[in-house]
């Protein structure tokens, strides 16, 4: 493939899922429903938390951090893509597909670190009940979630940064809705040893640690829970725990979808479909499973949404 010198790229294109018309009129209603439901859903979390004095605990203090991000997270792809459908126009400039990289990085990289934080909240309120107001200060919990999100802008500015040097091909087809730094090293023509070393460690360690960290808590959590002497109690501490387990079995679960997908097939095309159930789908249910699941959190909602329908 010819190089072209990285400062003549200008822009690249965002092939989407589909070329048929019908098919993008489909997927531009369906996307766009989803991110309404992701923005709305995300929000009234939010919205039900602060209103009410009795959720203003950690747990939801960093489930509000959750909501927060996934509506981040949502924001820097989907729009894009949208636009993209209704204008028929593909490309997006080579400075805004690395600025989608670096949030779409960012966002993703807190996702994992905030569910750790949450499981590790779940494991001191659970396994230190008596200590839990002592070591879950106010200040502990922000500098939890700003420790995060430092490590996740370090991370995504160091994988950015490293695009720069790279030469590109004549090829710049993206065969995806949002740009994807893997998709993206693949166009490259220079040597993208590093930046594939890189992604891999990155992986190792700022998915891999979280995920320990999760797995550590519940091993303590059920271990806990299992000593105590009534079904009562039991059950309760494993409710507190059931909506975090659900969405870190959904986050998880369709990142694993994607990886595996990604190894077994060859086409772009069934990465890409792959690509947007973690990406999209996850952020859309959270909402749902935290206020099905939570008692408080319904009674909340319940109020938030009474006090509008009186002031309307």
């Amino acid at each position: 493939m010819e190089p072209t010198n990285q400062t003549a790229v200008s822009e690249f294109l965002l092939l989407g899922l589909t070329k048929d018309p019908a098919l993008q009129s489909l997927i531009f209603n369906l996307f766009l429903s989803m991110y309404l439901v992701t923005i709305l859903g995300n929000l009234l979390i939010i919205l039900a938390v602060s209103s009410d004095p009795h959720l203003h605990t950690p747990m939801y203090f960093f489930l509000c951090s959750l909501s927060f991000n996934d509506i981040c997270l949502s924001t820097s792809t989907v729009p894009k893509m949208l636009v993209n459908i209704q204008t028929q126009v593909q490309s997006i400039t080579y400075i805004g597909c690395l600025s989608q990289i670096f949030f779409v990085l960012i966002f993703a990289y807190l996702e994992n670190f905030l569910l750790a934080v949450m499981a590790y909240d779940r494991y001191v309120a659970i396994c230190h009940p008596l200590r839990y107001t002592v070591i879950m200060m106010p200040h502990l919990c922000v500098l939890l979630v700003l420790i995060s999100l430092f490590i996740s802008s370090v991370d995504a500015l160091l994988h950015t940064l490293m695009l720069l040097r790279l030469s590109f091909c004549a090829d710049l087809e993206i065969p995806h809705f949002f740009c994807e730094l893997a998709q993206i090293i693949k166009l490259a023509c220079s040597d993208t040893s590093v930046d594939n070393v890189l992604i891999y460690v990155a992986t190792c360690i700022f998915g891999g640690i979280p995920l320990s960290g999760i797995i550590f808590s519940y091993i303590h959590i059920v271990s806990s829970v299992l000593k105590m002497p009534s079904s009562r109690g039991k059950h309760k501490a494993f409710s507190t725990c059931g909506s975090h387990l659900s969405v870190v079995s959904l986050f998880y679960g369709t990142g694993a979808g994607v990886y595996i997908s990604s190894a077994v097939t060859d086409s772009p095309r069934k990465t890409s479909v792959a690509s947007v159930i973690y990406s999209v789908v996850p952020h859309m249910l959270n909402p749902f499973i935290y206020s099905l699941r939570n008692r408080d959190l319904k009674e909340a909602l319940r109020n938030l949404i009474g006090k509008t329908t009186s002031l309307l």
